[in-house]
């Protein structure tokens, strides 16, 4: 058991677990916010795909297209090897700092890559006459066909949105808990790794779960749903937490 937990603990950061559920990170709206390769306002399930796929390969760490225990061990080590920068088998407060700063700028890099590929998608799409410029008009006809998706996806969003938040508030009993149970869930087979396959079936299912009118499509409105349906999920827990807690304490 105490294998299967920390195969699952090293998967659940491959799917951008952090205690909410399979490839959807609690803080990102379904863990999809940052798969927009085309910066259309909308996630399709190749982007989702994609994202996740990167996710996997930088835990799998010996490549052997699953996640293990062996990937887990082997990524501390080496983030313990890169953070005691002298060698000496201890890492100092400055050595701490110096890691924590690196990790920092490198996810601002990443954010900023990710910032200039989805403008210069958009900006490919606007450029209907290939000039390697906008002119005034295209400029016009981009706003207009980004809000008409807007005010589509909107009224998209609304029909499917309660009975979502529903199915969901139902199927959730705990952040950790939960998590953890979709990730066993995710290991088919049951024997204590993750594999491709199965990582992938993990991502489809949820990306079906959020993408509540079945449109092939993940839009700005129902990532917000899966965001306040999680919002509702930790506080229902929290209350029902405090009730625990109080009953214990008048006996």
């Amino acid at each position: 058991m105490r294998k299967l937990t920390l195969t699952l603990s090293a998967a659940a950061l491959a799917l951008g677990i952090s205690g909410a559920g399979i490839a959807v990170a609690q803080h990102h709206g379904g863990g999809f916010a940052n798969a927009d390769a085309n910066g259309d306002g909308v996630i399709s399930l190749d982007e989702a795909k994609t994202k996740a796929a990167e996710r996997f390969t930088r835990m799998d760490a010996n490549a052997d297209g699953q996640i293990s225990t062996e990937d887990r061990s082997a990524r501390q080590a080496q983030r313990f090897a890169n953070a005691d920068t002298n060698g000496n088998g201890e890492v100092t407060p400055d050595e701490m700092t110096a890691a924590r700063e690196a990790r920092d700028e490198s996810r601002a890099e990443r954010r900023a890559q990710r910032g200039a590929e989805r403008q210069a998608a958009m900006f490919e799409s606007a450029d209907t006459d290939g000039s390697g410029g906008l002119s005034e008009a295209e400029m016009m006809a981009a706003r207009e066909a980004r809000s008409e998706r807007r005010s589509e996806r909107r009224g998209e969003a609304r029909q499917g949105e309660r009975g979502e938040r529903g199915e969901m508030r139902r199927g959730r009993r705990g952040g950790g808990e939960r998590g953890m149970r979709m990730l066993r869930q995710a290991d088919a087979n049951q024997d204590s790794v993750v594999t491709q396959a199965e990582f992938d079936a993990a991502v489809e299912a949820r990306f079906a779960r959020v993408d509540t009118d079945g449109s092939g499509t993940i839009t700005t409105e129902e990532r917000e749903a899966a965001r306040e349906a999680m919002r509702a999920e930790r506080q229902e827990r929290r209350s029902g937490n405090r009730g625990q807690r109080n009953e214990r304490g008048a006996r």
